[in-house]
């Protein structure tokens, strides 16, 4: 039972901070499309100490999207 409280505050805090970024971006458009500047947000959400998944959930992405964002890139090799 705790552990489904605490997941549905997650939820619900998760969709409060979705609305404060897009309030503070000046974002009207909920029509879930590409955004840009996903990367340099999810990077900035990762670095406050959100998880993946919460991540996601915030910026209405995919997680594996999210993960391959917060995937830092391999150099090539010369």
């Amino acid at each position: 039972m705790a552990d489904e409280t605490s997941s549905e505050i997650s939820a619900k805090l998760n969709v409060l901070i979705a609305l404060s970024l897009r309030q503070l971006t000046g974002d009207k458009d909920f029509s879930g499309g590409r955004r840009k500047g996903t990367g340099e947000t999810a990077q900035y959400l990762a670095r406050m100490g959100l998880d993946a998944k919460d991540i996601a959930q915030i910026l209405g992405s995919p997680v594996t999207s999210i993960r391959t964002l917060l995937t830092p890139t391999r150099r090539r090799r010369a």
